[in-house]
């Protein structure tokens, strides 16, 4: 049996989204309107601001409430569980407060910073934050998107391994920004373990050429199965200083879209679920493309029906 696919853009509020004009109607003025009518345009988006703070759980019921039954939200795991170094006025206040005062005092902080019992805490907050969208039945993947100085190495695997220990329930997509993970060499390894941890490798379409470029393998790790399109707008790709619509400021051609596709149905053919996110969130141009992927497709611009409660296999 074909697994299903289900195609979205990562965020539904990114700034130069809504002041283009060109997706949402104009009465579409509050959070909850925005999202909701984008939960009519696509059945599954991705939530970007986690990684910069952790979300209240009132805020994520919200989520949960103002979208149709079926609605998936893939969720972006805080950066600080990543490795990279987070800004101290980012964390959660309530732990924030009661850390030990050499952490207090710094400017930012890594997770290597915190001893296990700290982590645990971190990651029991973010757990908890995922229970309005546990409940709803709509929470997607978890997504861990880790940095350019993340290596193929005894610690990483480690964290890798923490990671899992530390979201036992949730599905887990792993993006890699180095491209020594997939090389020739590694590829057969990195892929082993994830399938060993039941995380799904996070395929990727980004600018080639660069040390952190990954290639676009399209290999499933897990029951899901997750591709996310950066575009190829190799001139922004390691340009400092610059917002995340301009580092993503690229529209796929259809030609570079029908590359995908086959890829993509290939996927579809493994596991019993496919989600595709377009990354390249400048402007407009992630609704676009996603769009004309779901075409291209077949996959339903629409929110799926939940599935059955008796039944239905967890997918891990």
């Amino acid at each position: 049996m074909v697994g299903r696919i289900l195609v979205g853009t990562c965020g539904w509020a990114e700034p130069t989204l809504i002041r283009s004009g060109l997706f949402y109607p104009k009465e579409a003025r509050t959070a909850a309107a925005r999202l909701r009518h984008y939960a009519s345009r696509f059945p599954l988006v991705e939530v970007d601001t986690s990684y910069y703070a952790v979300p209240t759980e009132d805020v994520v019921a919200n989520w949960a409430s103002w979208t149709p039954p079926g609605f998936v939200f893939d969720v972006k795991a805080f950066a600080l569980f990543t490795g990279q170094p987070t800004p101290l006025r980012s964390l959660p206040p309530e732990l924030r407060e009661e850390l030990p005062p050499p952490l207090k005092a710094k400017e930012r902080i890594y997770f290597k910073d915190l001893d296990r019992g700290w982590r645990r805490r971190f990651w029991e907050l973010f757990t908890a934050s995922l229970a309005p969208l546990e409940r709803a039945g709509k929470l997607g993947a978890v997504v861990l998107q880790f940095p350019q100085w993340f290596l193929p190495d005894k610690d990483s695997f480690a964290q890798l391994t923490e990671c899992r220990e530390m979201l036992p329930r949730q599905r887990l997509a792993i993006e890699f920004r180095n491209g020594w993970w997939l090389g020739p060499r590694q590829q057969g390894d990195t892929l082993a373990f994830l399938r060993e941890l039941g995380a799904a490798y996070v395929c990727v379409d980004e600018p080639q050429g660069f040390q952190s470029s990954v290639p676009p393998v399209a290999q499933a790790t897990a029951p899901l199965a997750l591709v996310r399109l950066h575009g190829r707008n190799a001139a922004t790709w390691q340009k400092k200083g610059i917002t995340a619509a301009e580092r993503f400021n690229y529209l796929y051609q259809r030609s570079e879209l029908e590359e995908w596709a086959p890829r993509v149905q290939g996927l579809a053919e493994q596991v019993a679920e496919v989600h595709v996110l377009f990354n390249n969130c400048h402007a407009n141009q992630a609704v676009v493309n996603a769009q004309q992927m779901a075409e291209l497709l077949g996959a339903p611009l629409a929110a799926p029906a939940p599935p059955a409660a008796e039944g239905q296999a967890r997918l891990v």
